[in-house]
């Protein structure tokens, strides 16, 4: 099976044109190589995948017929991602936190308090 259905398929990506533009932009590897498309998969192998700041892997366990439903997801990939990279998710969120945008205006009174709260906090 090709690896952009497969992905779409373990419902990874929404739709299998979210897959094939994930590996035409080099975020798909299985094996640690980089993969177009239309590579075909086998059970056996490890996908990589880089998707919202992070590196998701996967053990292929079995090739579906077509897209299965979410609770039987387990059965055909095996998510081996450490847990190191779910920790850095979390921090990275926590970074987020204080940011604000670009063009959101000046803050609110809230907003200032809070940023003080935060300056004269001792640490």
């Amino acid at each position: 099976m090709r690896i952009d259905k497969y992905l779409w398929c373990i419902r990874v990506f929404k739709t299998r044109n979210m897959g094939t533009e994930a590996c035409k932009k080099g975020q798909v590897k299985v094996e640690g190589i980089n993969v177009k498309p239309s590579k075909e998969v086998y059970g056996g192998e490890k996908i990589t995948i880089r998707k919202n700041q992070m590196n998701l892997e996967y053990e292929i366990l079995d090739i579906p017929e077509s897209r299965v439903g979410a609770k039987l997801v387990p059965l055909l990939a095996k998510n081996v991602t450490p847990k190191e990279e779910y920790e850095r998710l979390d921090l990275l969120k926590y970074s987020k936190d204080y940011y604000r945008k670009k063009g959101t205006g000046r803050p609110t009174k809230k907003d200032r308090r809070d940023i003080d709260e935060y300056y004269e906090s001792p640490e």
